[in-house]
């Protein structure tokens, strides 16, 4: 039998006890089967049809619509958090703390309070209000892969013609975000005594001829793309991870470089890797080494939901802010994907996540559910 829906300290607090750390490395990764299954329960006893949907060993998606049709609204969230460092917070990351008008706990900001929130802001209408319907979404692994929107854009089922997607945004809408991707080059020549160059190959030197056309990529795709929405205006690449060789007696065998490349909306994600893969194999191909990829990340597109769309004006209007650009990577395109108009909008603020002590201001939890009742009672009920 479901569970009776709790009040919204309640949920808030049994999902930041329930532990849901995603993190690419294995043996700190967890499941977040326990979430889906909190948020399951109180969604069924709330009226709402459950569907759960397996991602991967131990992950999950939830969907859980109320009415029907194709075109109503999405309020979506993620289940996992970041790991964290314990001896660094000040208290239990797993208890839900209150401090000084906050509310401490991890996923209390990024973002498993706002989940709670959407169930409580549904809670407000009966079944025979629903004239289009509400369908809320929690996904898994976001902070890693963002297997579970990439499930939900794959799959290309509609689920709503508007999606709001609670991501920390100090309740500011944002429909802008830059895409990421995160690629490792690795080349490899051959070692030898270094009193010979001809006894190897170098890899280090090849990755030098290859940062320097690296380097020219960037400046032109900083002349060539530019949107002041974004407060850093141009794409961005970052080196920011090299190692290469073992002894300064000894050439080079392998040489491997982690880099960021963060672009605006309107740039191919695909095109831009493509185009880093190539430059990479021509200075292999003239060096006569090997050279190989490794994608960090799959790749986060681009986000953008244009200003004069219905559900950006509905949001500038009773949030009485201009809608924004961000520099972080959100789900938002996954669901643009699936032809929603989508905003990223939460309480919060992306400085608190990811952090110690990360925390949810305590005025902010009424307005968030207020704005919610709104979104639903507009694009769901009138």
């Amino acid at each position: 039998m479901p569970e009776a829906t709790p009040n919204l300290i309640s949920m808030m607090s049994q999902l930041i006890e329930t532990p849901s750390i995603s993190c690419v490395q294995a043996e700190m990764d967890m499941s977040n089967e326990a979430v889906i299954d909190l948020l399951a329960n109180w969604l069924e006893s709330a009226g709402f049809a459950i569907k759960k949907q397996k991602v991967s060993s131990g992950k999950y998606n939830l969907i859980a619509s109320k009415g029907t049709g194709s075109d109503g609204l999405i309020l979506s969230g993620h289940t996992d958090t970041v790991p964290m460092d314990e001896a660094l917070w000040q208290s239990d990351p797993f208890k839900l703390v209150e401090r000084d008008n906050r509310l401490h706990g991890l996923g209390s900001c990024d973002m498993k309070s706002f989940l709670a929130m959407a169930i409580q802001a549904s809670l407000q209408f009966t079944p025979d209000q629903y004239k289009k319907p509400l369908t809320i979404i929690a996904t898994a692994d976001e902070e890693t892969t963002m297997a579970g929107a990439r499930l939900l854009a794959d799959n290309g089922q509609p689920l709503g013609k508007y999606c709001v997607i609670g991501e920390p945004t100090n309740l500011i809408p944002v429909r802008e975000h830059k895409g990421i991707i995160m690629e490792s080059i690795l080349f490899s020549g051959s070692s030898g005594h270094s009193s010979d160059p001809s006894l190897g190959n170098s890899a280090l030197e090849a990755m030098h001829d290859f940062i320097s056309k690296l380097l020219i990529f960037r400046e032109q795709l900083q002349s060539r793309y530019k949107n002041e929405a974004f407060k850093v205006s141009y794409p961005t690449l970052n080196l920011g991870h090299i190692h290469g060789g073992d002894n300064p007696n000894r050439i080079c065998g392998e040489c491997e470089m982690h880099i960021d490349l963060r672009f605006l909306p309107g740039m191919d994600m695909h095109e831009l890797r493509e185009t880093i893969r190539k430059l990479a194999q021509k200075v292999a191909s003239e060096r006569d080494l090997s050279v190989s990829f490794t994608a960090l990340l799959m790749g986060i597109p681009a986000m953008h939901t244009d200003k004069h769309s219905q559900l950006n004006e509905y949001l500038e209007q009773v949030s009485a802010n201009d809608s924004q650009a961000v520099a972080f990577g959100t789900e938002a395109p996954f669901f643009n994907d699936l032809g929603c108009e989508t905003i990223v909008m939460g309480p919060g603020s992306i400085n608190q996540a990811h952090q110690p002590d990360e925390y949810l201001p305590m005025d902010q939890i009424q307005p968030t559910v207020h704005l919610l009742q709104g979104l639903i009672h507009k694009f769901c009920c009138s």
